[in-house]
């Protein structure tokens, strides 16, 4: 779990950045999205290295999801029977229910921003338009809704995230030492929410248009 949520974290943030460049302009942006299409060539053919990155990324969140359940049924093999004391904190309840509804959510809202933003089948432009069309199309304030289901599922991202660094630094030890990381888990999820919105949110009320 710990090593594909890594390297989703390392695509998230080469992908906010990569969003970020739509304030930019058309060109750059647009320049940007083909750029991703022929890295790598002439030396490979086009979406050479792109197709084997989905492929990674598509095998991270299936193994993340398969690590998740897994460690769930044995978490519940090891202790079938519930505490008959009251936990002192709902701290960790709270997480688990977040985690757990949070990856659902966030699983159907890349279902639906890959149809959206990649396949254009449920855009307004539809799948020929530029990214840049695309993007502004798939955010305009008619489509409230889209952004309110981005905003909800880049929070629960946050959230995710921000529990997901805290238990990974605590698996490798570093939790009692290092106090501060968890600070820095959340100021890591902070920057990639606020950065992920940036854009839909800058289309919505006009600045990117």
């Amino acid at each position: 779990m710990a090593v594909t949520g890594a390297v989703l974290v390392l695509f998230l943030v080469a992908h906010m950045l990569g969003n970020l460049k739509i304030f930019l302009g058309a060109d750059s942006f647009n320049h940007y999205a083909e750029w991703l299409r022929t890295m790598g060539s002439p030396a490979l053919p086009n979406r050479t290295l792109l197709t084997i990155t989905e492929i990674v990324l598509t095998l991270a969140v299936v193994l993340h999801m398969w690590s998740a359940v897994s460690l769930a049924r044995r978490a519940a093999k090891a202790r079938p029977v519930k505490y008959a004391a009251r936990r002192r904190s709902q701290a960790s309840g709270y997480a688990t229910h977040t985690m757990r509804y949070g990856g659902v959510i966030i699983l159907l809202f890349v279902i639906w921003h890959l149809l959206d933003m990649t396949f254009g089948v449920v855009n307004p432009e539809g799948g020929d338009a530029t990214p840049y069309a695309r993007m502004v199309a798939g955010f305009q304030p008619s489509r409230w809704w889209v952004t309110l289901f981005y905003l909800v599922a880049m929070v629960m991202v946050g959230f995710h995230l921000r529990h997901g660094l805290w238990s990974a630094f605590q698996t490798l030890g570093l939790a009692r030492r290092y106090r501060a990381l968890k600070a820095g888990a959340g100021a890591v999820a902070a920057v990639l929410v606020v950065g992920f919105l940036a854009a839909p949110v800058a289309v919505m009320i006009g600045v990117v248009k």
